[in-house]
């Protein structure tokens, strides 16, 4: 019940943070926008690390797998294409499509068993349920 909670808080504060980032960019500029975001995001997270414990950060130049490290990077380019993606097709269809992308991709990366996760078998309800979903972006889109 708490996974379902929190995902549910994460959409919708993915969509509440697109529009205000993607109003920002609109009287600034769009890396002006992207580095507010990020550097805010920043500050937040050293916050709450001085007042959750404050475990070593020299035990991210442990982490096994480096490439995972560039999750920061990877959230800079988000940060940007939400911005894009939210002018160019407003807030609704640009969750709809944004949701979409992130269910194909996670599928994928759970079927070929992709960046350390475990690999599962192909269903064929899974399909039909991406089939759906996007047949649900159609018609939310047709006019």
């Amino acid at each position: 019940m708490w996974g379902l909670c929190v995902a549910l808080l994460s959409g919708a504060l993915m969509s509440i943070q697109g529009v205000f980032n993607t109003e920002v960019t609109k009287q600034t500029s769009l890396w002006v926008s992207t580095g507010w975001v990020q550097l805010s995001a920043f500050a937040v997270c050293v916050v709450a690390w001085f007042l959750t414990g404050r475990e070593s950060i020299a035990a991210l130049w442990q982490v096994e797998s480096k490439y995972t490290l560039l999750g920061g990077v990877i959230g800079a380019f988000i940060t940007v294409t939400v911005i894009q993606s939210m002018s160019a097709l407003g807030p609704a269809r640009a969750a709809m499509l944004i949701v979409i992308s992130q269910l194909a991709v996670a599928w994928f990366i759970e079927l070929w068993g992709l960046f350390g996760m475990e690999k599962q078998p192909f269903e064929w309800r899974k399909l039909l349920g991406m089939l759906i979903a996007v047949a649900g972006i159609v018609i939310f889109k047709w006019e």
